[in-house]
This record gives C-alpha cells, structure tokens and sequence, in this order.
C-alpha cells in the first residue's frame, strides 16, 4: 500500500503533497533501518501497567499494578515468528522515538485474547499504560485506541481540552497530554491489524513531518503485524 492509498482508507484529511512525499522518505529509512541492524533488538517482555479503576475502564494515573504485564505469555512464547515481529516493533518503536518530539507511542496488535479480540501493546515508550484495550463497541465510544481498532478510520486532536470541552470522549492515561494522534495499521484489503497511537504533552504536534513520520509507520506496519 503506498502513503496515497493508505491515506484514503483511513479517511485523513487535508494531508497536503509534502507530507506525502516526506512520508515516503521516512518508508524508506524504516525499511533501510530494519534491514542494516544486525545486533539483536532490546525486546521487554515484561512491563509495568496502571492499576484499573472499577470495572477496569480506566487507568488509575501514578498507581501502578502489583504484577507488570507479560507479553511473552499473551503472544504464546518466543517462538520464531514471535521473534521476528517483536524485533520489528521494538526497531520501529527506536526509530521513531529518534525521529519524534512525542512524548509517549505505542504499537498495538489486533489479536485474540482471554477476554475476547483486543488491541494488545507490544512495544512503546514513555509512561507506563494499559497494557490491552478491547476491540468492543462499548470502549470504542471512550477510547480513540478501541474506536480507531474498530473502525480503521484515523483520529487525530491537536487540543485535548478543546475536544473534550466540545463534547468529545477521552480515554485519559496521562492528565498532561494535549494532543494525540491514533492511525490504524491496515492490510491491503482494509482488515485492522492494528492500531499506532502518540501523545504529546504540547498541542497541535501531529501534522508535517511528524504525521509524515506517523504515516510512514503504519505502512511499515503493514507487513509486520
């Protein structure tokens, strides 16, 4: 899928010729960056989570969980293939961390777990947050992760305060947040495989080059998850 069809399907708007064409620039980076690194990638199985409030809804920001999530169980062990998606993702999630001024970002796999079809954080940085987030209508209407897994659309608030005082739903991890941007990862026949989100804690970050960036990673994506 190249940035001008991907673009399409995740319904972005007035996304202007530049950032398409830096997009592009960025594809190639992340591709040259996955295919030069020889060392093994420094992969966490295990992290930290934020105690869920009553009925697990929300986060509970600043109060962690007892135990830290374990990914290597949710993805069934290290087998090969597991590997090799874990090594990608923790390579994209480095490159865009260096190419970045957000504050947090994750990646999240569309995949089945014990509590039904989720959207499940393999690698991040920034702080810690939920670990899953569940693909149903219900959380879809307060979480832009949940919403953006449903849908394939991609959302993008440049204020926080401004969206939620104009009625908008917010699923808060971090109170200092102003701007978020969540893009989908999509097959080439529209399927969610999974979802991208960043956060920033200035306002109006994701346009230009750093939704070129964002661009970039979701077609990367698309032939990793």
């Amino acid at each position: 899928m190249d940035v001008s069809a991907y673009i399409e399907k995740a319904a972005l708007q007035n996304v202007g010729a530049d950032v398409v064409e830096k997009a592009g620039s960025f594809l190639i980076q992340i591709h040259q960056a996955l295919s030069a690194s020889t060392a093994d990638a420094d992969i966490v199985w295990q992290y930290n989570v934020p105690e869920l409030g009553e009925g697990g809804s929300c986060s509970l920001f600043g109060q962690l969980a007892a135990e830290p999530y374990d990914l290597l169980q949710t993805m069934g062990g290290n087998k090969a293939e597991v590997l090799s998606l874990m090594s990608a993702v923790t390579r994209i999630t480095a490159f865009y961390r260096q190419n970045s001024q957000s504050d947090w970002f994750g990646i999240y796999q569309a995949r089945q777990v014990n509590e039904g079809r989720a959207l499940v954080k393999l690698a991040y940085f920034g702080a810690p947050s939920r670990a899953e987030f569940p693909l149903t209508p219900e959380f879809a209407a307060m979480s832009n992760n949940s919403s953006v897994g449903l849908s394939g659309l991609g959302r993008i608030i440049h204020d926080v305060q401004a969206y939620v005082a104009g009625g908008g739903e917010y699923y808060t991890c971090d109170p200092k947040v102003n701007a978020e941007a969540c893009l989908p990862v999509l097959a080439s026949d529209g399927r969610v495989l999974g979802i991208i989100d960043a956060e920033t804690f200035r306002q109006n970050l994701y346009q230009n080059d750093e939704l070129a960036l964002m661009l970039a990673v979701c077609i990367a994506l698309s032939s990793i998850l």
